[in-house]
């Protein structure tokens, strides 16, 4: 992943953040001597700055974790299309904007452990059930269903991020564009605003430009 410097994760917490509250994401696992790597979409908690998930066993996943068990996780989100007119400020040539994307994206890589015991994989589901749904019964009604599905533990070894929201124009740009997401209240606006807001923290100047109310994650 391509990370200039202005839009770099400020630190692992910012990731580990991003990752919690993303969710769903992309395990990657490249096996051994393949000609594409297995990618398989899927829904995950952060425990311990650990992914944990689980997948069905008919996965074709499963081969190339057993050739080469390590896996890269990557994670995109709270994105939103900024129009180049939004990045032009008054006293400047209209039209000379250029249009771009903000958005929010984590990868992280490491060695993965496969959860295969019924008692590991009633560990594994009540972890995640705790983060996404703590008050459905406990899994284990469920035993008879634990042989069609496998759990990963990823351990993160590398972690990286980019959080691409304006870094690389200055302060009045940026919150020219601020503005017009918060006016706008579109598809991921509230949450690219609350990103921009956290990373460049506004002057007195721009302090009462707020995210709009709303549910997204930021």
């Amino acid at each position: 992943m391509f990370i200039p410097k202005p839009d770099a994760a400020r630190n692992e917490t910012e990731c580990w953040d991003f990752l919690a509250a993303q969710g769903f994401g992309h395990l990657i696992a490249p096996g051994a001597g393949r000609e594409l790597p297995v990618v398989a979409a899927t829904q995950f908690v952060v425990s311990d700055r650990r992914i944990v998930l689980h997948l069905a066993t008919p996965n074709p996943i499963w081969p190339a974790l057993a050739e080469n068990p390590v896996a890269l996780l990557s994670v995109a989100g709270d994105w939103t299309y900024v129009p180049g007119a939004w990045k032009t400020l008054p006293d400047e040539t209209p039209g000379t904007g250029v249009p771009t994307t903000y958005y929010g994206a984590v990868q992280v890589s490491g060695p993965v452990d496969v959860v295969e015991r019924p008692d590991e994989l009633l560990a594994l589901l009540r972890t995640q059930l705790a983060v996404v749904e703590p008050d459905l019964p406990d899994p284990a009604q469920h035993i008879s269903l634990l042989a069609g599905i496998r759990g990963v533990v990823l351990t993160p070894q590398v972690v990286r991020g980019k959080f691409k929201y304006g870094g690389n124009v200055d302060e009045a740009h940026r919150w020219a564009v601020a503005q017009h997401l918060a006016d706008r209240r579109g598809p991921g606006d509230a949450a690219a605003l609350r990103h921009l807001q956290r990373r460049i923290p506004p002057s007195d100047q721009w302090a009462g430009t707020t995210a709009p109310g709303g549910n997204e994650t930021a």
